[in-house]
């Protein structure tokens, strides 16, 4: 379910203001307070926010947007990534999959018949769990409610256990030559999965170029291969990152 204009609105405010009331809110916006009201019912349901009293306010990890939401924004530019990315995808046996909409998006396309999968992420193992002959692992943890996917110290312990042939992820934000995240419990995850890790693909559509993040996760050029949907900018195209685009 994609966000109507008039729900980006409300988030954009509750950004600014982390609490809004529902009469606020329909003065704000022109409209009737039951039409806020069913917006900020969609929108709780994706995760984005948290009802109070006579209003809403943004949960304590706004930063991480529901994997059901991020499913279906910018899809299109996802799959285009994912399309090109498959050419490119070496011969394993093992894989770690990150709890990105954009690297599900890839790794529904592959033949993953005999391979071992290991992700944290819920909806990511329901989906993939759907393949046959698949040796799907689904790691344990602290779930958060919106990611649906688990974090946590005893996360990243688990990922000791394993050496992966391949890793495929995503990243909130390219800025720059950097990879970053939103959530510094996503950017343990994945330095974690990254130590244990053979080969290294990272996948992006064009909005992680102007899109933000707080926490490095990694250079550029630590992945071997970067793939995205349109050309980078200068300043990401670095002639130390090999470019899918």
């Amino acid at each position: 379910m994609a966000l109507t204009e008039r729900q980006n609105e409300i988030l954009n405010r509750l950004k600014e203001s982390k609490s809004a009331g529902v009469n606020e809110l329909a003065k704000a916006l022109f409209v009737s307070e039951a039409t806020i009201r069913r917006d900020l019912a969609e929108m709780k349901s994706m995760g984005l926010v948290e009802r109070s009293h006579g209003g809403a306010l943004l949960p304590e990890n706004a930063e991480e947007i529901s994997i059901f939401f991020r499913m279906e924004k910018n899809a299109n530019e996802k799959e285009r990534a994912a399309t090109k990315a498959l050419p490119y995808i070496p011969s394993f046996k093992s894989l770690f999959i990150d709890s990105s909409s954009t690297a599900l998006a890839l790794a529904e396309r592959l033949d993953l018949s005999f391979k071992t999968v290991v992700t944290n992420n819920l909806q990511t193992a329901i989906q993939l769990s759907k393949k046959p002959n698949l040796n799907l692992i689904l790691l344990g943890g602290n779930v958060h409610f919106n990611t649906n996917s688990a974090t946590g110290s005893w996360t990243a312990r688990q990922l000791e256990d394993f050496a992966f042939d391949l890793m495929i992820s995503s990243c909130a934000a390219v800025i720059g030559d950097e990879a970053f995240e939103r959530s510094l419990d996503q950017k343990e995850i994945k330095r974690a999965a990254f130590k244990r890790c053979k080969q290294k693909i990272l996948l992006i559509d064009n909005t992680k170029f102007t899109a933000h993040g707080t926490y490095r996760l990694a250079a550029l050029s630590e992945y071997d291969l970067v793939v995205t949907d349109a050309p980078p900018p200068a300043d990401a195209e670095s002639s130390n990152v090999k470019w899918i685009y």
